[in-house]
């Protein structure tokens, strides 16, 4: 198993959809067969089509907003000692995070296809707030599945949806959340196909939807790249890229252009949701060494028991609080491209309430956890380590949470 040089990521799989003949693949009913096929030749076709780019880039600087922000974090930095520690401020998009490249790109594929209808899932409301965004951008009407309980912590992010025109629909099976709520929309769809197109949130589900998101969000290191280039000079000897990891769409986008380099010159650090302290309950099926099994059309790492059923998982944040990742993520752990650790609850919380701190910056509970690490690594690197966090979302959305948790948002 073996990654190639020179090769995106998204296309280092083999026919039949698979990353290192295991992770990935079409696990689909019959129904759904046809309408993936017509997503995969419709994607083949448009990353070739100068105009859809054309229209792509254009929405990227004019609507999302590129390139976000890249700063140091001069006082934070001062305060820990050892690495300087940097940040690229991707909640500085359009709609306060990374989900709205995705969504960008899915909802001109649906107007390419000639579709009206538009359906996606969330969980901490970053994907439902954004495709809700871009369908009223481009007039497509939009129906979002969420967890009833993450409907209940993520309210801001759910009115912003109802703002824009979407139809919430709340999913009362299994724990509630993100991973039920990938399940019923993927239910819909199939149902829907036919005037419907679907909008995976993240870089998880049948191999088309891995593809699309990551080539969507891989904007986000091709900015960093002509960034570090620019800020530097000359190309840095140690970067470490840090970056939290549910199902893995920040991560891969962040990582994307810079997975060829040496490991040793720059390293990729996945930070999962390790839960609260004191349960056994995680998010976190990289780092905690779950098993292999099939989830939402395709093969991955999952939280699971001894009899391949899904663990119930647990995380203070919801876009985390995922029990599979993404194939591609299972490939770069298997080839040890990348490294993947956990945070605890506990750990995100220190980590948010050190930040904005010493920072101007407002990091969610997801990049939380990514801050977390550097916090912990930062200490034991030397002063020309760069430590680079992907702050992928902001917490307004998390602002009920932390005012419950710390007193105060």
């Amino acid at each position: 198993m073996k990654i190639k040089k020179k090769i995106p990521l998204i296309d280092q799989h083999d026919k039949n959809g698979f990353w290192g003949g295991k992770f990935g693949g079409n696990f689909i009913p019959e129904t759904l067969k046809k309408p993936v096929d017509d997503l995969t030749k419709l994607f083949a076709k448009i990353r070739k089509d100068k105009n859809f780019i054309k229209k792509r880039d254009y929405y990227f600087k004019n609507y999302i907003g590129t390139p976000t922000p890249f700063i140091k974090l001069n006082n934070l930095t001062n305060y820990l000692g050892g690495a300087q520690i940097w940040a690229k401020v991707v909640s500085e998009a359009n709609g306060g995070a990374h989900k709205i490249y995705n969504a960008t790109v899915h909802a001109l594929i649906c107007k390419s296809m000639g579709k009206k209808y538009i359906v996606g899932d969330t969980g901490a409301g970053y994907a439902g707030k954004m495709l809700s965004m871009a369908a009223k951008k481009f007039g497509l009407k939009c129906k979002i599945f969420m967890g009833a309980k993450d409907i209940k912590r993520q309210k801001p992010n759910c009115d912003a949806m109802k703002k824009n025109g979407a139809e919430i629909v709340p999913v009362y099976t299994g724990s509630q959340t993100l991973v039920d709520a990938v399940s019923e929309c993927m239910r819909y769809w199939v149902s829907n196909c036919d005037t419907t197109a679907m909008a995976v949130g993240s870089t998880v589900g049948p191999n088309i939807f891995v593809k699309i998101c990551g080539w969507s969000t891989a904007q986000i290191s091709k900015e960093l790249k002509q960034q570090i280039k620019k800020e530097f000079k000359s190309f840095p000897k140690k970067i470490k890229l840090i970056n939290c990891v549910g199902g893995g769409s920040s991560a891969y986008g962040f990582w994307s252009e810079f997975i060829d380099y040496n490991k040793d010159q720059v390293s990729l650090i996945g930070v999962e949701a390790g839960g609260p302290k004191k349960s056994k309950l995680h998010a976190a099926p990289l780092s905690k060494g779950s098993k292999l099994g099939i989830l939402h059309g395709a093969a991955s790492y999952v939280c699971q028991n001894d009899e391949g059923q899904i663990n119930k998982t647990e995380s203070i944040s919801a876009g985390l609080d995922y029990p599979g990742v993404s194939p591609m993520h299972c490939f770069l752990k298997d080839t040890r491209r990348a490294k993947y650790v956990y945070a605890t609850d506990e750990e995100a919380l220190n980590a948010y309430k050190l930040v904005t701190k010493y920072e101007k910056l407002n990091p969610s509970l997801e990049p939380s956890h990514a801050f977390a690490e550097a916090i912990k690594m930062a200490p034991k690197c030397s002063k020309e380590t760069i430590i680079i966090v992907n702050s992928c979302g902001d917490a307004k959305k998390d602002r009920d949470i932390l005012k419950k948790r710390l007193g105060k948002y």
